[in-house]
C-alpha cells in the first residue's frame, strides 16, 4: 500500500509550526494505522525541517541514502546530528538502521572514496549492496514509475531487490540475537 505525497504537502509545515505537540503529529496518524502493516517506511525530502523531524519522531530506525559525491558527506553530518537531537528529545531508541550507498560509479574514483570514508566511518551501518548510477533508474521518474516496473533487468533494479534482501535479513539477525 503506498500514500503518495502532493502539493498540499508542502503547506503541512506551515499549519504545523503553531500546532501542540507538532513534532507527534505524524507518529499519531501512523499509530492509528501500524498494526495493519509489517513495514512503513516514510521517504523524505532532503531537507531538515519540521516534515523530516515528525518522520524522525514517528519512527523506529531511519535508512539513509548516500549519494558517493563529496557534498553528501556534509550532508550526512547534519543529518546525523538531527536524528541524536531528536532521539534525545522525542524519540528515544532512535538509530540509524542503516546507510545505503547510491549513484556509486565505478569509472569515478571519488565515488570509491567516498564509499570507503562512509565504511571506515560507520562500519556496519553502512549496507553491502551499493546502488549504481544508472540510466534506467534516472529515467523512471519522468515516465511516472518506480524502476522496478520501468525496467526490472536493469542493475539499478536489482541492485534495489539485492538491497531489500539484506536489509530483511539483517532486521531477522537484530531480532534472532
Amino acid at each position: 500500500f503506498i500514500v503518495p505525497s502532493n502539493n498540499d504537502l508542502a503547506g503541512a509545515a506551515v499549519e504545523l509550526v503553531d500546532a501542540d505537540d507538532r513534532e507527534y503529529a505524524l507518529r499519531g496518524a501512523i499509530n492509528a494505522c501500524r498494526q495493519k502493516f509489517d513495514y512503513v517506511l516514510i521517504d523524505c525530502p532532503p531537507t531538515l525541517d519540521l516534515l523530516t523531524i515528525n518522520a524522525l519522531v514517528a519512527t523506529q530506525g531511519v535508512l539513509v541514502p548516500l549519494q558517493c559525491e563529496f557534498l553528501a558527506l556534509e550532508g550526512i553530518s547534519d543529518l546525523v546530528q538531527l536524528i541524536n537531537r531528536v532521539e534525545g528529545a522525542f524519540n528515544p531508541g532512535l538509530e540509524i538502521q542503516g546507510i545505503v550507498l547510491t549513484m556509486f560509479d565505478i569509472r569515478n574514483n571519488l565515488s570509491g572514496m567516498v564509499a570507503n570514508d562512509v565504511r571506515e566511518f560507520f562500519g556496519d551501518k553502512v549496507y553491502k549492496t551499493v546502488i549504481p548510477r544508472n540510466v534506467r533508474v534516472s529515467e523512471a521518474p519522468s515516465h511516472g514509475r518506480p524502476v522496478l516496473i520501468y525496467d526490472m533487468k536493469c542493475a539499478g533494479s536489482k541492485a534495489y531487490l539485492h538491497l531489500a534482501d539484506e536489509v530483511l535479513k539483517r532486521e531477522h539477525q537484530q531480532v534472532v540475537v
